[in-house]
């Protein structure tokens, strides 16, 4: 599983995961999560366009950000969600804590950066 983290306008940072969010995935990316939280960025957001399969651990992981951000009265959100990740988060209502964003990517990023 791969990070990579952009700063991006109006205090955001963008999240850019890759690979499977499973355990062992999960557990290479705890630590840049921990460090996010620790980071001032009043917005941050997830592409998980590149997440081909996630479990209970990576939602476990996206709600420990979430509740650490929400925590610090900072925000999130979630775009490029889509197949199994998309039928997990929906299934489990993630979305209705998270905002989630599948339409229209491109022109959430763009507006972003």
């Amino acid at each position: 599983m791969n990070i990579k983290q952009v700063n991006a306008k109006n205090n955001k940072l963008l999240i850019f995961l890759s690979g499977e969010m499973d355990a062992n995935g999960c557990s290479k990316i705890r630590p840049a999560l921990e460090a996010i939280t620790k980071q001032h960025q009043s917005h941050i957001v997830l592409d998980l366009s590149g997440i081909s399969f996630i479990d209970s651990s990576g939602i476990g992981a996206i709600v420990f950000l979430f509740k650490r951000l929400k925590e610090q009265q900072r925000s999130m959100g979630i775009i490029g969600v889509q197949g199994q990740p998309h039928e997990l988060m929906t299934l489990l209502r993630i979305d209705s804590a998270i905002p989630l964003n599948s339409g229209q990517d491109q022109a959430v990023l763009s507006c972003m950066l």
